[in-house]
């Protein structure tokens, strides 16, 4: 695109004082505005009288000027595009100036007001590409002169020159600009641009958007307590009314007289009769109103657009009480699922949620949505400012399906015959991935079976049942531990153990188990198999206190009458054998050839036939 440089190069004048540079002030629209098309290609050439270059379609020569978009088609050293400027795109003039310094452009504006200031402007780009190196020193620089003179032709009334405008790497627009002043009864002046620069390699440009604008001063409105333009107000707090007051900054105009206007739209505007003044009251303002003031240094101007300026719009603007939000419907739900509601309100207002028509708590604040986790009716409620007062709610219901109460389980199987399966949950419809749609299904293999269980609300959850091989239940040892038996199983898996072979248990410890022989169970919890072991049990103390009060006077085992063949002996720590002898009827009183030993620990053998021999020690405590 085109663009505009901020640098604004002042004009030099010719003849007279010239007020050179852009307008200040307020500008008015454009009442003159030459973009030479928006086409592509090439254009029309220029009306008869306005240069007196010959016009071409391809790229000019010296002296030759084209109307296009496009530069360079022949010219190597021009740039390659034409940008858009701030104003316009399409077709601009393209001139190649003649080696002669001269008049290149005139042509009349007319419909101008007396007694007024005017802005005239054009972009200017100089077309030479430097980075070419066709040129020597970058090229010749463009220099052009403007100039305005009345409609007679007799009386200049401002000029200016650009000075040199050098050649660029990329193509650059830049925008020129002077004003001037109309004399009483003058409508219509005549702009003409002369080439200065000198004739050779360079001198070469484009203009576009030649405009002619009304330049007035600088008009503030501005209202008591109002540090900007805008007054806002709440519905509920209209109708109400300020005093505008209109300050120019004297820039232009010598003089001020004042029209003002009203709109709805910021666009199209209407005078109020008889508001004349730098001051205005409003009426009483129920709904959005734009205000503004023309300004213009003759009355008879103020009828015209064209011919005065406007101050910018001061905007009364009215908050509306928000309608009802607009629900997106109600939410049935399950319980598993991620659902919201949602409601549609207007651009620039937010949403509160409440769990009550009137009242009641603030459940979320500023969203258009809202996630509940309970069934329930549910309020949502427009807000378009945070101090005005919030539209009426919109009820919403949501309702959440429970879901059907359901574990994922580890099942072993025998290996033999079928496992029955079950979904767990009654009256619901099935779905395993075997296929089967019953609530209740047989396998006989092990693996990994789901079923996806569906309510009559078309509610859904999965089950995963893992089936393992059941483990091989075997004996590693048995522990006589005091009165405690331990069974230790071979195998890792979950078991359950007996002494009696009909009433199990998951523990594997047994207290409080009397001397004698026992047979060890182990079982896998589905009764696959079982491992039977006979063992037995000889409750050996773990001290004797040999003083003859009747209390543990003795080292004896309880249990061991009941193997006849069995042999006890007694070491001291040194491995010196102290006593031995049949189990059956075996107690020692602490003593070595009737002396008694001293308290110390001893150690025990006792032998079975049949059995490994059970080894430990005890503590003699005197």
């Amino acid at each position: 695109m085109k663009y505009l440089l901020s640098l604004i190069l002042l004009l030099t004048a010719q003849t007279v004082l010239a007020q050179l540079g852009f307008c200040s002030g307020s500008k008015g629209d454009p009442i003159f505005f030459e973009d030479f098309g928006s086409g592509t290609g090439t254009g029309n050439p220029l009306p008869a009288g306005v240069t007196s270059y010959n016009f071409v379609t391809g790229d000019p020569n010296d002296g030759q000027y084209t109307v296009s978009d496009r530069i360079g088609v022949n010219n190597g050293s021009w740039h390659s595009n034409l940008p858009n400027t701030n104003m316009s795109g399409g077709r601009a003039l393209i001139v190649n100036a003649d080696f002669n310094a001269g008049r290149f452009y005139r042509t009349p504006v007319s419909g101008l007001c007396e007694n007024t200031t005017y802005e005239f402007s054009a972009y200017l780009m100089n077309v030479y590409d430097r980075s070419s190196g066709v040129c020597e020193n970058g090229g010749i620089p463009v220099n052009v002169r403007f100039e305005i003179w009345d409609e007679t032709d007799n009386f200049l009334l401002r000029s200016g020159t650009t000075g040199n405008i050098a050649s660029t790497n990329s193509p650059q627009w830049r925008q020129y600009g002077l004003t001037f002043q109309t004399e009483p009864g003058q409508a219509a002046v005549i702009l003409k641009m002369f080439n200065e620069g000198e004739g050779g390699c360079g001198n070469d440009l484009a203009i576009d958007d030649v405009v002619f604008r009304s330049c007035g001063d600088l008009t503030t409105v501005s209202a008591p307590d109002i540090p900007n333009s805008t007054l806002s107000i709440c519905e509920e707090d209209t109708p109400v009314s300020t005093t505008l007051t209109a300050t120019p900054d004297f820039t232009v105009y010598n003089q001020h007289f004042f029209q003002w206007q009203e709109s709805v739209d910021d666009q199209n505007w209407t005078d109020i009769n008889g508001e004349t003044g730098a001051s205005f009251n409003t009426p009483a303002v129920s709904t959005s109103t734009y205000y503004r003031v023309k300004v213009a240094e003759d009355p008879s101007n103020l009828t015209n657009n064209l011919c005065s300026s406007a101050s910018d719009s001061f905007f009364i603007e009215v908050i509306e009480t928000p309608l009802a939000p607009v629900s997106r419907g109600d939410v049935t739900t399950c319980e598993n699922e991620i659902n919201y509601l949602e409601v549609d309100v207007e651009a620039g207002e937010t949403v509160n949620w409440y769990d009550a028509a009137i009242g009641g708590n603030l459940l979320e604040e500023g969203s258009s949505t809202y996630d509940p986790t309970n069934t329930g009716t549910y309020y949502a409620e427009a807000l378009s400012s945070s101090s005005c007062a919030p539209g009426p709610r919109t009820a919403i219901d949501y309702i959440v399906f429970p879901l059907p109460q359901v574990q994922d389980e580890i099942k072993y199987y025998c290996g033999e015959g079928s496992l029955q399966l079950e979904a767990g949950v009654d009256n619901m419809s099935y779905s395993w991935s075997t296929g089967e749609t019953t609530g209740i299904i047989e396998v006989t293999t092990t693996g990994i079976f789901t079923v996806v269980i569906t309510t009559g609300n078309g509610c859904t959850v999965e089950k995963k049942i893992e089936v393992r091989e059941v483990p091989v239940a075997g004996i590693e040892e048995i522990l006589s531990d005091g009165n405690s038996v331990t069974i230790i199983a071979s195998n890792e898996g979950l078991f359950e153990y007996s002494l009696d072979g009909i009433n199990f248990q998951r523990s594997n410890k047994f207290n409080f188990i009397e001397g004698g022989v026992y047979t060890a169970f182990v079982r896998d919890l589905q009764q696959c198999n079982m491992a039977v072991r006979e063992f037995p049990h000889i409750v050996v103390p773990q001290f004797m206190t040999p003083n003859n009060d009747g209390y543990n006077d003795y080292f004896q085992l309880p249990g061991i009458e009941y193997f006849s063949s069995s042999e006890v002996r007694i070491f001291d720590r040194y491995g010196k054998l102290l006593k031995s002898g049949s189990g059956q009827n075996f107690r020692w009183d602490g003593t070595f050839i009737n002396k008694p030993l001293p308290a110390d620990d001893y150690w025990y053998e006792i032998q079975i036939e049949g059995y490994a021999p059970i080894k430990g020690h005890f503590s003699l405590i005197r």
